[in-house]
Formats: structure tokens, C-alpha cells, sequence
């Protein structure tokens, strides 16, 4: 692909009410995120300076079809999801974005049923024709679809800075996989440090 560009977007993964909300599926049926409101705070913070500065804002959305077809094997396995709930249902409000986080028109929302948001969809054309080579990114969960898309977006030779401050996960694995991406595939630090080292 030849060398980064020297263009930066923030990179919202998966920040949607069944996994924030203490209603959402995940809370209810799974492990329920560390310190979610505060990370909600931060991310709202970080979305708009990172608008401020000019960078295009992309979000990511775990969703599914009603007859849950495109579910991957382990995860019905494990029995996470059920058609009562529309756990991440394309169109339900268990899938939807948190009010507080909503996209502007003009921000694309990747969809993707893979924990790598580059994995069968679009993220990685939408962001080659911004010409952006720097990713600061963002999300939940910190130990599933955000450390899986860095280690994606890293391996595609994109320069990747993850919002420590910006991220959670279950608490046992949370630090874990930060420590991790650091390790391999990402600087890791507060957003305001990663804003400032993108923009």
C-alpha cells in the first residue's frame, strides 16, 4: 500500500447501548463493561476535539440479522444471543449507537459482525480514500473489537494510537489487552496525548 499518509481520523468501535447501557444485552447476559460512564464522558470529549481539529470521526457498529445466520460459530455457541432480546440486532435499539456518541450525517458507520472491523466490510476502502494513514481509536471492548482492529489496522501498515482513557472491556482483561496493543500494534495513552500526537 505503499507508506502511511500523513492524514489522521478517530475511529469510534462499537459504542452502542447493548454494550453500554446497563439494559443493553451484553451488561445483562455476559460481563458488563469497567467504568462506562466515565469512558462515555471521555469519549464525548475526545469526539469533539477530535472534530475541532479537523479530524473525519468513523464509527464502527456490531450488528446482526434478525435470524442471527451470520453469527460466528463459538460466539452461538456460547449462547450470547437470543432473538428475545435482538441482542445487536440491525435496527433495534440494543444495537444502536449511545445517544450521547450519535453520528453526525456526514460520519460513516461501518457495520460488521466480525470482532475486526476490517473483516468483510468497507473501513479499510473508506479510509485509504480520505487518505488517512493515522488512526486514534476508541471503543469497546477493549479486549475484543478494539485490540482485534489494531492489530488489523497495524497489520495493514496503518500508524494506530488507541485512547487508553477511551476504551473498556471486562475489568479482568481490560489492562491486559491494553498492555498488549502496546506490546505489538499501537501506542497507548490518554486521549488528550493521542489527539495531540495525530492531529
Amino acid at each position: 500500500m505503499g507508506a502511511p499518509s500523513e492524514l489522521a481520523a478517530l475511529l469510534v468501535i462499537d459504542m452502542q447501548n447493548g454494550f453500554l447501557h446497563p439494559d443493553g444485552s451484553i451488561p445483562r447476559n455476559d460481563k458488563p463493561m469497567l467504568e462506562v460512564e466515565r469512558v462515555v464522558a471521555e469519549t464525548v470529549d475526545l469526539v469533539a476535539a477530535a472534530r475541532d481539529a479537523g479530524l473525519p470521526v468513523i464509527y464502527t457498529a456490531h450488528v446482526f440479522r434478525p435470524d442471527y445466520v451470520d453469527v460466528p460459530s463459538r460466539m452461538r455457541v456460547r449462547d450470547m444471543f437470543n432473538q428475545d432480546d435482538e441482542t445487536l440486532v440491525k435496527g433495534s435499539w440494543d444495537a444502536a449507537i449511545a445517544d450521547e456518541l450519535k453520528p453526525l450525517e456526514m460520519d460513516p458507520v461501518v457495520e460488521k459482525n466480525r470482532y475486526d472491523a476490517f473483516l468483510y466490510t468497507e473501513l479499510e476502502l473508506i479510509l485509504r480514500a480520505l487518505g488517512v494513514g493515522r488512526l486514534l481509536v476508541c471503543g469497546v471492548a477493549t479486549n475484543v473489537c478494539v485490540e482485534s482492529t489494531v492489530r488489523s489496522a497495524e497489520q495493514r501498515d496503518f500508524e494506530v494510537t488507541v485512547a487508553s482513557d477511551c476504551t473498556s472491556g471486562p475489568a479482568e482483561y481490560h489492562d491486559a489487552a491494553l498492555a498488549a496493543m502496546a506490546y505489538i500494534a499501537a501506542d497507548v495513552v490518554p486521549w488528550r496525548a493521542g489527539l495531540f500526537a495525530v492531529a
